[in-house]
């Protein structure tokens, strides 16, 4: 099949549009985990970057950036195992996974433990913009992940990560935004916000939160040192497509926001990942 693009890939993935094999055994594949604040999700791709699985569950054993939850996460991780394992007909011996940039050596081994527990022999664990610039192919610009628990950047010059920042603020505080707005409990509140008819509605209560992700970013340029020709968007928070004009309006520059951005990351993951 020939070259498909990021956009291409993350359509694929969304829908499940599979690549199906009689007799995958012989083929060489990739796993990545992500350990998300709202949920964890695990992609299996072929070695040509194409989709063979995905599979995810809500969870809370994240909170900005860092693994709360040890036992839980790992037990949710080996269900999700599991599923690909029968869907690619095949044990998932090896994975990659990420975490928010300059979250520290803490927080990488937390994950690696977690995937470990759940029976993966970890490869590596990156920084997750750095993941997802793989599947943007970016060269040169500024890759914004915003998830759950916080938001981070790493600016590429050349296709080389330069600069990274994190700060704890991500689409969990916008949940405690809406919690407080429409006094509901967080769990009803999270479960509002990932409602896509609902989205305008709610970003009206959740701009100054957005604004403000958009002015860390900006901050985190300024600590770069250099202009930034092109910031790209993902992780599930950047879901609401407003986003794009907030953070146009802020940084003042050109911004692009991928299809499907909550799966950015955990395909990147596995793109990056050891090949077995």
């Amino acid at each position: 099949m020939s070259k498909i693009t990021g956009d291409q890939l993350l359509e694929a993935v969304y829908r499940q549009e599979i690549e199906q094999k009689k007799n995958m055994t012989k083929d060489k594949i990739k796993v990545g985990v992500d350990l998300g604040t709202s949920s964890i999700v695990i992609v299996v791709l072929n070695e040509e970057n194409l989709p063979l699985a995905c599979f995810s569950e809500d969870a809370q054993v994240v909170r900005d950036g860092l693994v709360v939850n040890f036992f839980e996460a790992s037990k949710i991780l080996e269900r999700l195992k599991y599923k690909a394992e029968e869907l690619v007909g095949r044990d998932l011996l090896f994975a990659s996974g990420a975490i928010p940039p300059q979250t520290g050596e803490h927080s990488q081994k937390a994950v690696a433990h977690v995937m470990e527990a759940a029976g993966f022999e970890v490869d590596q664990v990156v920084d997750e913009p750095y993941a997802a610039a793989q599947v943007l192919e970016v060269h040169n610009g500024g890759v914004v992940d915003i998830g759950g628990g916080t938001t981070g950047i790493s600016v590429f010059e050349g296709g080389e990560q330069v600069f990274s920042a994190d700060e704890a603020t991500g689409g969990y505080h916008m949940s405690l935004v809406l919690s407080g707005y429409y006094k509901i409990s967080l769990e009803d509140a999270e479960k509002h916000k990932r409602n896509p008819q609902k989205y305008e509605e709610h970003f009206q209560v959740l701009y100054p939160v957005a604004e403000k992700m958009a002015h860390l970013s900006q901050r985190f340029i300024q600590q770069y040192g250099k202009p930034v020709e092109l910031v790209y968007l993902v992780g599930g928070t950047t879901v609401f497509p407003q986003f794009k004009d907030v953070f146009q309006k802020v940084l003042g520059i050109p911004v692009y926001q991928p299809f499907h951005p909550r799966l950015v990351t955990p395909v990147g993951i596995a793109m990056l990942s050891k090949e077995f």
